[in-house]
């Protein structure tokens, strides 16, 4: 594994290395590649990120939900940004979700990221990117993990939702608390539950992974909870079962009550991105009228300006998923796979100029 993140010190070659007229694919083998072992590496990226983001080092338009017809939660997601700095790029993740993809043995969620160039305006990569989107959550919600536990290292996590966030949110957590020697895990398909637990202990056989019977045996159980599910609406509205002080990293956003989220000291990773669409936090405002119950940021807490939370509520930490987390790490699988020689490139992708048809 490296050290640090290489590139972020430099002034990166103009376009990453492209040539004019050229496109870069990188499919999702190669992206796996690049990101795997890399953990340390990515939580650095994502760190520097929302740093960015909080300098105002780039854009950050609203996303756009396309809603399409075969399900109430069927959505494509258009997360356009782009970043400053020693990125310097802009992009657009799309990503679509579909839940009852796992009923047939398709993951929930694929993606694709398009990178573009700042000086010219024109893509330069399109990289598969439903790793790329789980790598960079689960950088978040480590992140949040990190600040909000401060010295205190559980030796409990609680998994409700046992998909491929999830999973990569538990090795973030493993590497950030080497004593998270117990997970419990809850999913209305007990399948999938048990697919999890098999392929954790394959990786970290120390463990103990056990199962529950209901979102409420974790709650009660675990101090940190990480819940990525594929709820459209809340279903918890009652955490005065969670031990004192506990950490709920609400990744999936819809899974609380309002009165839950009031019950709660509440983190978020960007209040105007958050505050819509039906999560959690939105309906909250909705019910109430006002955002008073929202603490702050994510960066907040990093810069230490957050105010204090707490210590016996529930902390919950819900982030929207920012699309300049996408181009950051995009940016950084990209220069490794030019690096490398991985990727197919695609020559006179673009027409010749006009004047010179």
């Amino acid at each position: 594994m490296e050290n640090g993140v290489a590139g972020l010190g430099r002034t990166l070659p103009k376009d990453r290395g492209s040539c004019p007229g050229e496109i870069l694919i990188i499919r999702g083998e190669d992206v796996r590649s690049i990101l795997e072992g890399r953990e340390l590496e990515i939580a650095d990226v994502i760190e520097r990120t929302y740093h960015q983001h909080t300098a105002r080092s780039g854009g950050l338009p609203r996303s756009t939900f396309l809603r399409v017809p075969g399900g109430a939660s069927n959505r494509i997601i258009a997360l356009p940004a782009f970043l400053e700095g020693p990125f310097r790029s802009a992009g657009i993740k799309w990503i679509a979700s579909f839940p009852d993809n796992v009923r047939i043995g398709l993951d929930r969620a694929s993606a694709v990221l398009i990178l573009n160039s700042l000086r010219t305006g024109r893509p330069r990569a399109v990289l598969e990117s439903s790793i790329i989107s789980a790598k960079r959550t689960a950088a978040s919600a480590r992140l949040a993990a990190q600040q909000f536990l401060g010295a205190s290292r559980p030796a409990c996590a609680g998994m409700i939702g046992c998909g491929p966030i999830n999973f990569e949110i538990a090795l973030f957590l493993i590497i950030l608390s080497p004593n998270l020697s117990r997970f419990v895990l809850y999913d209305t398909i007990p399948e999938r539950a048990r697919t999890f637990q098999s392929k954790l202990l394959a990786l970290h056989g120390d463990r103990e992974i056990s199962l529950c019977a209901s979102a409420e045996e974790v709650l009660e159980r675990a101090p940190l909870i990480s819940l990525a599910t594929t709820s459209s609406t809340p279903y918890i509205g009652d955490l005065s079962r969670c031990p004192p002080g506990a950490l709920l990293l609400h990744v999936s956003l819809r899974d609380l009550t309002p009165e839950a989220i009031l019950a709660s000291d509440n983190v978020v990773d960007d209040i105007e991105h958050v505050c819509r669409e039906g999560t959690s936090v939105h309906l909250t405002e909705q019910r109430v009228g006002h955002r008073n119950f929202i603490l702050g940021t994510l960066a907040d807490a990093l810069r230490g300006v957050l105010p204090p939370r707490h210590p016996d509520r529930p902390l919950v930490f819900s982030p929207f998923g920012l699309g300049v987390l996408d181009v950051a790490l995009g940016c950084f699988v990209e220069e490794r796979a030019r690096s490398a020689g991985l990727g197919t490139r695609i020559p006179d992708f673009f027409p010749r100029a006009w004047e010179a048809r």
